[in-house]
């Protein structure tokens, strides 16, 4: 279960990212929406590149 975590908790991430950014939008903060809205691809690179480094 460790390993499952290890392995996908930037996706995780990214998805409870994705979620707040779509409350906050429907909540009527539609700047602080699209503010974390960019954490997402944001979280993602960063979890590539993260990846890619610690393999060499």
């Amino acid at each position: 279960m460790r390993s499952f975590f290890l392995k996908y908790y930037p996706i995780i991430l990214a998805f409870l990212s994705f979620l707040y950014s779509v409350s906050l939008w429907f909540t009527g903060n539609k700047l602080e929406g699209i503010f974390v809205g960019i954490w997402v691809p944001s979280i993602l690179a960063l979890s590539i590149a993260i990846r890619q480094r610690s393999n060499k």
